[in-house]
């Protein structure tokens, strides 16, 4: 999951980056209203973490410009503001969460769970197809009872697929939600990834879950051909 970071004080934004990417996510930040909509125009995001006190262009500001160009992406109002009149201000505005500083971590990362889960219908934290589980709150991923150990990218990897189960997924998708703007590396560690992952799930099981669509991507169901030539 990639999520975007805009607080203007720099100790929290590092406080917050740090506590979300020790927890799997893939994290950008930025410090500014202005600066948050070039992160926007130019990645997918799965949630927003936003203060609303911020020069240039602050939370409200953000928020209004992000759902008049019809992004939809689930924000979690993060600020000191803590008047019952704010919190109405800011859930009427679009946002879909509001907690106020200080906070616990715990709690935030539990409202981020929440946040995204509402993005992709789900009620639970615990995806399932056939014999595979994956919990993205313990981040542990069990096949037929048996633990499966997976690094970090890999469990990442793993989650997006799960969380789009039967859709097919491109190269530049699954690149999004694992690298922020950061990244430098090459676009081919992303077969090195895909690889180790499906011999980590699928291994010798006869019933294939990790499918290349060739010159597509990869998409996550059940089935026994693990190859498939697009038509």
């Amino acid at each position: 999951m990639r999520i975007l970071v805009v607080e203007d004080t720099v100790d929290m934004n590092m406080l917050i980056v740090k506590t979300l990417r020790k927890n799997g996510y893939s994290v950008d930040s930025c410090y500014d209203g202005e600066e948050a909509q070039s992160y926007i125009l130019g990645a997918q995001y799965d949630g927003v973490i936003l203060d609303i006190m911020m020069p240039k262009l602050d939370g409200y500001g953000l928020l209004n410009w992000m759902r008049e160009k019809g992004y939809d992406t689930p924000v979690l109002f993060l600020t000191a503001r803590d008047a019952v009149s704010d919190r109405v201000k800011g859930l009427d505005a679009g946002a879909d969460d509001y907690l106020v500083k200080p906070f616990d971590f715990d709690e935030l990362l539990a409202r981020v769970r929440a946040m995204t889960r509402k993005r992709t219908g789900s009620r639970s934290n615990v995806f399932t197809l056939c014999d595979l589980t994956v919990d993205v709150q313990r981040r542990t991923v069990h096949r037929n009872g048996t633990e499966i150990s997976l690094l970090p990218k890999e469990f990442t990897i793993l989650e997006h697929l799960i969380r789009n189960q039967g859709i097919v997924l491109s190269r530049e998708q699954l690149e999004d939600k694992i690298w922020n703007f950061d990244f430098t590396g090459s676009s081919n560690n992303i077969d090195g990834y895909m690889s180790r992952l499906r011999k980590k799930i699928d291994g010798d099981d006869k019933v294939k879950l990790i499918h290349t669509i060739r010159g597509v991507g990869w998409v996550l169901r059940e089935g026994e051909n693990p190859d498939k030539k697009e038509k």
